[in-house]
């Protein structure tokens, strides 16, 4: 059994060797020990073409497998594999589990109950904020969130289930150590640390567009559901909701303004039959089987504590609210709101001025502002 463990991240790591091929290996019962002394003519029984199979024959071997038990990963990621005994159960039952991962961080999340959360790459504040108050309540209940650590929705999502102490899966479309987006290294170690890393592509992979779907159903695998927080129509998130529905797991997605482009894929969603979210409770009574013991109160204190941090909307004025409305919409510039507030420049910026001490607004270069 551990020869086949290590034979089958040999076959993994060797380029040209994909999942089927592995796949038809363990299929045809070959998948043993005496591999590692099969010869070319051995692989070409097994149906590999005799190019490859004179690779298979000069790599695979006794020296490969020790090199590997010795191997260091940069960074430390541990091997899971689908033959080990805690290869996460949910994910084996997806069409095509991946055969090796490749883990950094708190590998035990893998055996906790979570629920994929995913969206579009460029958010508006609106799906920001929805994203980032859901993964707070989602993360409070003692669910994973997990996600793609992509631009905008992933991030924030992971952001805000770190921030509130809960517990995040990054899954990779990138090999070990290779961070993409590059801006998000300080985010990826944050998760190394105090969450996991998670990838099925060997080091050093680079980030390659047909990656990246592919990484996608070991979202869903992984989760017990997937929230759409808001997508176009023309989303990756929207495969990841595609690909839930085929391993039989729940979809979500938050409704969003009808006239916003960044709407359309969740509305097509709940349209189809997706449960419409509004807050993190019509996500967590799906599962409940899966809270712990006297989950409501410590559920609510730990909201209540979240909530005490924000500014309620009483404590912002009339003019405020106004502009932290507009916002809502997305980023603007300073001549932006000029406009649509019709307000002298000394009156717009005392307004933005204060919002941003009350924390509620942050200024970009360019004088952009958008919501926090």
């Amino acid at each position: 059994m551990k020869n086949e463990r290590w034979l089958l991240i040999a076959l993994h790591e060797t380029e040209g060797i994909g999942r089927k091929s592995i796949a038809r290996l363990r299929g045809q019962r070959m998948f043993s020990g005496d591999m590692l002394h099969y010869n070319s003519r051995d692989w070409e029984e097994a149906g590999f073409p005799e190019e490859k199979a004179k690779l298979l024959s000069e790599r695979i071997t006794t020296d490969l497998i020790e090199e590997l038990k010795s191997r260091k990963l940069e960074g430390g990621a541990g091997i899971l594999t689908f033959l080990d005994e805690d290869y996460p159960a949910y994910l084996k039952e997806i069409a095509e589990p991946p055969w090796v991962l490749y883990c950094t961080g708190k590998r035990g999340l893998l055996q906790t109950p979570g629920v994929a959360m995913v969206g579009t790459r460029v958010p508006t504040a609106y799906g920001r904020k929805v994203g980032q108050e859901l993964a707070e309540g989602i993360s409070a209940a003692g669910f994973t969130i997990v996600s793609g650590m992509a631009r905008g929705i992933d991030s924030v999502c992971h952001e805000a289930a770190l921030a509130c102490g809960g517990n995040t899966i990054a899954v990779m479309g990138t090999g070990h150590g290779v961070i993409y987006p590059p801006e998000n290294r300080g985010l990826y170690e944050r998760i190394a640390e105090d969450g996991l890393i998670l990838t099925e592509y060997p080091s050093g992979t680079k980030s390659h567009p047909g990656l990246f779907p592919q990484r996608n159903r070991i979202i869903a695998g992984l989760t017990l559901g997937t929230l759409v927080v808001e997508a176009d129509s023309r989303s990756g998130s929207l495969i990841t909701a595609d690909l839930a529905l085929e391993a039989g797991r729940d979809v979500f997605a938050v409704p969003g303004p009808v006239t916003s482009p960044k709407s359309r894929g969740a509305l097509n969603l709940i349209k189809q039959g997706a449960k419409m979210v509004l807050n993190a409770e019509d996500v967590i009574e799906e599962y409940d089987s899966w809270l712990p013991k006297g989950f409501e109160d410590t559920y609510n204190r730990e909201r209540q504590m979240l909530e005490d941090t924000r500014l309620p909307a009483d404590h912002l004025t009339m003019d405020e609210l106004g502009i932290y409305h507009i916002l809502e919409q997305g980023p603007s510039t300073l001549d932006e709101l000029l406009q649509q507030t019709g307000w002298d420049f000394g009156h717009l910026h005392s307004v933005l001025l204060s919002l941003i001490i009350k924390k509620q607004i942050t200024q970009l270069s360019g004088a952009i502002y958008k919501l926090i």
